[in-house]
């Protein structure tokens, strides 16, 4: 069941054109969450994937999967680092950035806004979210829009037919190791 969401909700990322995905799991038994994601990042590391439980219930669970590479990338831009320091984030490598933002998760009721940085989206959108507390955006779909609104709405496009397309192929019987790129 893991890896027909992680198909449904991370296509992007597994074909290398984004970053990172988050979505709610809800596994059939919270007690077995760890072995599939352990069975699912055995699969998936070797290509360059992770996931990561950003935070947990008795019911649910928030998945994170990423690019590791691409991660470390992103947090090193020079706004995304004075952006994380702002939050309080005290070193942009990958592992502690994510360790702190499960800690972000837990002191909020909905979500830390930096969250953005780490779904790869762009710069500019994050800072304008928390800047203008949500609103005043230009257009919406994964994201909300501040700045390039025609070019982001490509990148909706190409993202929503990856999904549409790593959805049907593994429907057919392609498995998510097959699907998965191995991005350098």
């Amino acid at each position: 069941m893991l890896e027909s969401d992680v198909i449904a909700y991370c296509a992007p990322t597994l074909a290398g054109l984004k970053t990172a995905n988050m979505f709610s799991y809800k596994p059939l038994q919270m007690e077995g969450l760890d072995a599939e994601i352990r069975r699912a990042n055995g699969i998936l590391n070797e290509k360059g994937v992770f996931i990561e439980v950003l935070k947990s219930n008795d019911a649910r669970a928030l998945l994170y999967v990423y690019r590791r590479k691409k991660l470390e990338a992103d947090l090193k831009r020079e706004g995304a680092r004075r952006l994380l320091e702002q939050c309080g984030y005290g070193d942009t490598e990958p592992e502690a950035c994510i360790g702190y933002l499960k800690t972000r998760f837990s002191q909020y009721r909905d979500f830390p806004h930096e969250v953005g940085l780490f779904l790869g989206y762009p710069l500019h959108d994050v800072v304008g979210f928390i800047e203008q507390k949500g609103q005043n955006y230009k257009c919406t779909g994964i994201w909300k829009v501040y700045d390039n609104e025609k070019e982001t709405q490509q990148t909706f496009r190409k993202l929503k037919k990856c999904t549409e397309i790593y959805r049907r192929l593994f429907a057919g019987g392609r498995s998510i190791r097959k699907l998965t790129v191995a991005v350098q």
